[in-house]
């Protein structure tokens, strides 16, 4: 086995643990908070905005059944790409979407992808706004925030309705 890791923020990190857990191959989706300057950020203090950091999941995957290529090309249809202030109904900075890259290979596989979808044209002519950063120390949220989707489905699924219904106009 060779474990690695990916950090993926895409807006609210309640909606983006789910996409990726229930894929074979990935053994944990850790919900947090990366990309500030504070250290051991609280969830309050990433909603003052003041702190830098935006929620973002780290995602350790076997990459000997699952490739770091496949979890960028479903994180494309969980987001919507062209959003560069938040997601969804999940509005400012600490919600951007942004590809937090820690290899030079991952680096690569996530701006040829990024340019491969501005290629397909699937968005028209709205620019694809999803930054591809190098990774910062990754902050894990409180316990309640983690696996949030299944201790809270109720209010998940109201959370992700939201965001499906923008995702079903565009990947179907």
């Amino acid at each position: 086995m060779a474990q690695q890791t990916a950090i993926f923020a895409g807006g609210c990190f309640w909606c983006m643990v789910q996409p990726f857990d229930t894929l074979p191959g990935i053994q944990k989706v850790i919900s947090g908070y990366t990309g500030g300057h504070t250290e051991h950020p609280t969830y309050e203090d990433v909603l003052t905005h003041t702190t830098g950091h935006t929620e973002a999941v780290e995602v350790y995957f076997d990459d000997a059944i699952i490739s770091y290529q496949e979890l960028v090309d479903l994180y494309w249809q969980v987001t919507d790409p062209t959003d560069a202030m938040g997601q969804f109904q999940d509005r400012g900075d600490n919600y951007r979407p942004v590809i937090f890259v820690n290899s030079r290979s991952q680096k690569t596989i996530a701006e040829q992808s990024k340019q491969n979808l501005i290629e397909t044209g699937i968005f028209g002519d709205t620019p694809i706004v999803v930054q591809i950063e190098e990774a910062q120390t990754f902050w894990p949220a409180e316990a309640y925030h983690q696996d949030y989707y299944k201790k809270n489905p109720a209010r998940y699924a109201l959370q992700h309705e939201v965001r499906q219904e923008f995702l079903d106009q565009h990947w179907q």
